[in-house]
């Protein structure tokens, strides 16, 4: 199983941890370019943008103190937000294309609270970090824990049906869950 002795977000300051970076890029690249697809980006514009976002973390990231009582999707989604708007004004739109001449466009309102939607936010981090940590077992312990966790099986029947104690399921449970959420340490807020 990898180690990870701290939370992601402490150790993006470390100078040269690549597989930190590896692992965020993982985890919020595609969130960013679904956020941007969201916003009304076409696929070029919004790979573009979310470089463009990737980027500015390396900027910001190694000086970003994480506060618990503050969100860091909040943070992302700021950052995010503010190079979209770069973004549009670096476009120099003509005044035809907008509703008042020199108006940069904005998301609608609406539309902006189901580009961030917690459920939705939540659920793509947990599904990137279960496609990170999957590696870091063996494929028996995997599927005790999917069967139990996720299909919701009770223990007894995965169990039976993989050849295995009920104290191994709940020990695979057990060390998938812990992996996960040392992967997670300050992502979900």
């Amino acid at each position: 199983m990898a180690d990870t002795p701290a939370s992601l977000l402490q150790r993006l300051r470390r100078p040269g941890d690549q597989e930190a970076w590896r692992r965020f890029v993982e985890l919020y690249a595609p969130m960013i370019y679904r956020w941007a697809r969201q916003a009304g980006l076409d696929g070029a514009e919004a790979a573009d943008l979310t470089q463009d976002v990737l980027l500015r973390l390396v900027e910001k990231l190694p000086q970003f103190q994480y506060d618990r009582a503050k969100s860091f999707r909040a943070w992302l989604k700021t950052v995010t937000l503010n190079r979209w708007r770069e973004c549009v004004r670096r476009r120099r739109l003509e005044p035809t294309q907008l509703d008042t001449p020199g108006e940069v466009p904005q998301p609608d309102p609406v539309d902006s609270a189901a580009w961030f939607e917690e459920t939705e936010y939540r659920a793509q981090l947990v599904h990137r970090a279960m496609k990170i940590v999957r590696g870091d077992f063996e494929p028996a312990t995997w599927r005790m824990w999917w069967e139990y966790v996720v299909a919701g099986h009770p223990a007894g029947q995965v169990a039976t049906q993989l050849g295995v104690t009920v104290n191994a399921v709940y020990l695979a449970k057990s060390r998938v869950l812990r992996r996960l959420r040392e992967e997670l340490d300050g992502l979900l807020e």
